[in-house]
């Protein structure tokens, strides 16, 4: 049977990766996103709809009939001030869920929602602890209350992707490539600090094999999506730096560093959005961020996509878009 998958927010960054990956496997796939994809071979697959449009998405969920639905559309910048602000991520998901329960040829649902449902270095104590540092985090955390509180009758499953990179990315990880790729690039530090990111080829694939996995191992489970190895972010730099044909990264101190971020939150708050460096940011940076992948590594298996194959096919794609200097 071929499947039908809809996926909102398939024109974002992990959006775009999953309609390349589904519609290259022969599903019938239908983007349902208020801003057009970034791809234009995605056109056909598109609808621009918002999902704060009860009626419209209502309509055009009934009207495509999916047997799959993958949940990604969200605002994710860091500058709303309240939860009002990220109504796709609240009032979103509540349409999303009404129109859903109206299908009934859904098979399985996967929401995205955030590992900023908790801040760094903090470990909850089970999938229903929250201990979110941003408004972003905490309208996540509203939108996994939503969907536990629905009562759909459908297998459904909560995804936390990590920080994940790859083609078609943005803000932050982006410039953390282009900052190497263009010797910008300071190490913080002599420090080693691991983090659970993920590149988001595997992230597709492990979202093609959660639709297949046993149900038990699927229904009303929280799981987060990384590579399964946590990376040091020296080791990856220089592995990002080596691929870009750049020369060595310097190392500046610590005490350095706080001071341009504390120069930062003070630029920050004349209303800049695009600060380089702030405090924030530097903690984020320097604070391990590691997850407990193993539930999801016992239902995936093997990921495609080594760390050095990753990094070397994003500085390709960027230099695609000549972002980078070709060598």
């Amino acid at each position: 049977m071929i499947r039908r998958v809809l996926i909102t927010g398939g024109s974002g960054f992990i959006g775009t990766n999953l309609v390349d990956f589904f519609t290259c496997a022969g599903a019938v796939v239908l983007n349902v996103d208020h801003s057009p994809p970034k791809k234009p071979e995605h056109s056909p697959h598109w609808r621009g709809v918002d999902l704060l449009k009860h009626d419209a998405l209502r309509t055009t969920v009934e009207d495509f009939a999916p047997t799959h639905v993958l949940h990604f559309a969200a605002r994710t910048d860091l500058n709303g001030r309240d939860v009002s602000k990220y109504a796709a991520n609240v009032e979103g998901v509540t349409n999303l869920l009404a129109a859903l329960s109206r299908v009934q040829s859904i098979e399985r649902v996967v929401f995205a929602s955030s590992r900023m449902v908790c801040r760094i270095g903090y470990q909850p104590r089970d999938e229903a602890d929250y201990c979110p540092n941003t408004v972003y985090g905490q309208s996540k955390v509203e939108a996994e209350r939503i969907i536990r509180a629905a009562r759909l009758n459908v297998p459904w499953l909560i995804v936390r992707p990590t920080s994940i990179w790859g083609p078609w990315f943005e803000a932050p990880y982006k410039q953390f490539f282009l900052s190497i790729a263009r010797g910008r690039y300071f190490h913080v530090g002599e420090n080693s600090v691991r983090k659970s990111f993920g590149y988001v080829g595997n992230l597709v694939h492990q979202v093609d094999r959660l639709l297949t996995a046993p149900e038990e191992l699927f229904d009303r489970k929280v799981l987060y999506l990384a590579d399964y190895l946590p990376l040091e972010v020296r080791d990856w730099a220089e592995r990002i730096r080596r691929e870009a044909g750049e020369r060595p990264i310097r190392t500046i101190p610590y005490r350095v560093a706080k001071t341009a971020a504390l120069v930062g939150d003070a630029v920050e708050r004349t209303g800049w959005k695009r600060v380089p460096l702030t405090s924030f940011r530097l903690d984020n940076l320097l604070t391990e961020m590691v997850y407990d992948t193993r539930p999801l590594e016992e239902i995936v298996g093997p990921l495609p996509y080594s760390l050095d194959e990753g990094t070397a096919r994003t500085v390709a794609w960027l230099r695609e878009r000549g972002e980078i200097q070709r060598e």
